[in-house]
């Protein structure tokens, strides 16, 4: 598994599809929402501004998902595709290569190495597809929102 770096994001706008599925759900979901939000974002004369990505919240009977694109500026709402953005500051990010199923071990780490260089999770994470489910080993860039420990005024402490 790749290192975990601490990076400065800026804020992004975002066109994203909002829905609850089961687990078994999400490719499909996935599938129709990045659909739509191309067909939005085609229509309103942008290109996406980054790869597809997913932010998932475990609901008791699956997860609450938005899905979408990275936009170069903020849309017009059309039908289920709405604006939203990414926020921006300090986020712990880590490249995974492997199967999806695998991803929980990713966030893991992620938050083994907040924990030791005295950083808290701040925010929902979300996760960057850089291949689609075909590719073997897909990677996926995770992105997690961070902010120091109270009490602990180190804000990079590398190694």
């Amino acid at each position: 598994m790749a290192d975990v770096e601490l990076v400065e994001l800026e804020p992004q706008p975002v066109a994203v599809v909002r829905g609850h599925v089961t687990v078994d759900g999400i490719p499909g979901f996935l599938g129709e929402a990045y659909d739509e939000v191309i067909r939005v974002l085609t229509a309103q004369g942008h290109n996406p501004a980054g790869p597809p990505f997913g932010r998932y919240e475990r609901t008791d009977s699956g997860f609450f998902v938005v899905a979408g694109f990275p936009s170069p500026a903020p849309i017009t709402a059309v039908g289920r595709v709405e604006a939203d953005r990414l926020p921006g500051g300090p986020a712990a990010s880590l490249l995974y290569r492997g199967d999806y199923a695998g991803i929980a071990a990713a966030y893991d780490a992620a938050q083994e190495w907040l924990a030791d260089h005295g950083y808290r999770e701040a925010g929902q994470p979300w996760e960057f597809y850089l291949d689609g489910p075909e590719v073997a080993q897909p990677r996926t860039i995770l992105q997690i929102p961070c902010a120091p420990r109270s009490g602990d005024t180190t804000r990079d402490r590398e190694g």
